[in-house]
This record gives C-alpha cells, structure tokens and sequence, in this order.
C-alpha cells in the first residue's frame, strides 16, 4: 500500500485520532509539561501540582534518591526533590510514569512485546542523556525524554491494529536475535500506509510536545533530513538508539544496521575514543536508569 503525502497525512491524522486513550496523556501530565515550558514557572507552581498526586510524588521521591542521581543522604520533602532535580527532570519522571502504562499488550512474537519496546526505549533514553552529558551538549533531560519517546509511534499502531503491526513484525523476518531481514519503515508503509516515524511525529504534535520532540520522533532514522540546528539531539537519539539495539536481547526490529554513518559521528564530534568510553560506561548507566523507572 503506498500512500502520496496528503494521503498518508490524512491517514496518520485519522489514526491519531481514533486512539484516544492512548492519543491523551494524563491532566495532570499535561498541566506538568505546561508548566515547564512556561518560563515564569517556578518550583512552588510545579509542587502544588504534584502535592494532589501522590502516586507521582512517592516516584519522584523513588526516582531523586535512586542510584541514577547519585545524591548524598535521604530526600523526603517534594519541594527539596524538585530543587535538586530540576524542573526538566521532574517533567520527565511525570511523562516516563505516565507511558509505562500504555506499554502494554503482552507478547506479539518471539521478537516483540511492548514491554521489550518499553525497555528499549527506558535504555535509549539513558543512553541519549549519557551521551549528550559525555559530549557536553547542555541538554541532558531533553534528550532523556527524546529517547524515551523515539519509538512511540509503533505504540500508537499497535493500539490502532494489532493484526497490522503482527503482520509487519512477521514481514521482517527476524532471526532469533531480532535482526530483521528487511526494513521496518518501507514495511509499515506498505501495510499502514505510513511509517512509526509518522505516527509519533502527530502523536507529540497531539500532546503539544516543543518541535524537537516530533523531530526525534519523526526522523530518528535519518536524522541528516531535519533543520541543520535541531540535528545534535535528533543525532544523539539515533546512536542511543543504536548504541542499545547492540546489547544482547535488546529490540532492533526497525534496525537493519547498527553501524553509526560518518555524517552523524561528523555531526556530534564523536571520536572513536569517544564512542569506546560510551560503550563502556553503558551497561552500568543503563542498569540505574531501569532501577529508577521500575
């Protein structure tokens, strides 16, 4: 099935919204993103937002005293948590918390699960703020929330039809590692009529996420084809992505390669040096990211 680009647009619009459960995150995550993005917010307006929620403030007190911040001693008090951890972090922690409950669905094959994606993307999202902190971008929580979300579109076609995203798994044919045999994206594009990379693309534009986040979301595959000054961190994602799909039993159904193109390693600087020193210090990262979004 191939679809021009206002027939795919009207498709994936359609699609979006005919999953409303998924397609519309919690109030009071949304009040949480408003208001980071608001910047005459301060601490105090974000804390009277979580003290009416103490599912999320046992987390956010769960996630500040986890081994991933490293911080000295015990935090009880909400208002301390979000000092310490920054109003970006918290932000994050709300919207993790908030897609752990769509990554659901059991199993559809030996080589997917929503779960599975939901460990892929938790590790992407370590390894993109690993990266972006190693290489000194500046912008470790958003590219935390960027890796978190990468591959969400491919939630999105599971809630839409299940039956479609079992017959895209089954046309890749993956070996027992996962490694497909053919391209996840033309795949979709036959049997959807648009790819993951469209569907998250609308689904952060439905969520009123900033451009970067649908940039990542809609371009992780080919980050060269994004605006010169948004590619750093669609970049940062695209290796993360890769970075992960390399360690044993992780998902890369929609990764055909794993190599890392020199136009990419051009765009974020990175030497082989550089790239040993991530790999190595992966696993541990990646260990304390799981144990705080447990």
């Amino acid at each position: 099935m191939s679809a021009t680009t206002s027939e795919r647009a009207q498709l994936v619009e359609t699609v979006i919204g005919e999953i409303s459960h998924i397609a519309t995150l919690p109030e009071i995550t949304l009040k949480i993103v408003e208001l980071v993005e608001d910047p005459k917010s301060t601490a105090q307006d974000l804390h009277k937002v979580i003290s009416n929620d103490p599912a999320l403030c046992s987390r956010i007190l769960k996630v500040v005293n986890s081994s991933f911040y490293g911080l000295p001693g015990q935090i009880g008090s909400i208002n301390r948590a979000i000092v310490l951890l920054g109003l970006n972090a918290v932000k994050n922690i709300a919207i993790a918390a908030s897609l752990a409950k769509l990554f659901r669905g059991g199993e559809m094959g030996p080589c997917f699960s929503a779960k599975l994606l939901w460990e892929h993307s938790v590790g992407t999202a370590g390894a993109s703020k690993l990266i972006a902190d190693k290489l000194k971008f500046g912008f470790g929580d958003e590219a935390f929330l960027a890796g978190l979300i990468h591959d969400i579109g491919i939630m999105v076609e599971m809630q839409s039809d299940r039956n479609k995203l079992i017959e895209v798994i089954q046309n890749l044919g993956a070996d027992p590692s996962g490694t497909p045999t053919r391209c996840m994206l033309e795949t979709e594009e036959e049997i959807f009529g648009a790819s993951h990379q469209d569907f998250g693309k609308a689904l952060c534009e439905r969520w009123k996420f900033p451009r970067n986040f649908g940039l990542v979301t809609g371009h992780h595959h080919e980050p060269m084809s994004v605006p010169s000054d948004h590619r750093t961190l669609v970049s940062v994602v695209y290796v993360a992505d890769r970075l992960v799909a390399s360690i044993e039993g992780g998902f890369r159904l929609d990764l055909l390669k794993l190599d890392i193109g020199p136009e990419i390693r051009e765009q974020l600087k990175l030497s082989n040096e550089k790239l040993e020193e991530l790999c190595e210090a992966l696993p541990e990262h990646l260990a304390s990211v799981g144990e705080m979004l447990k």
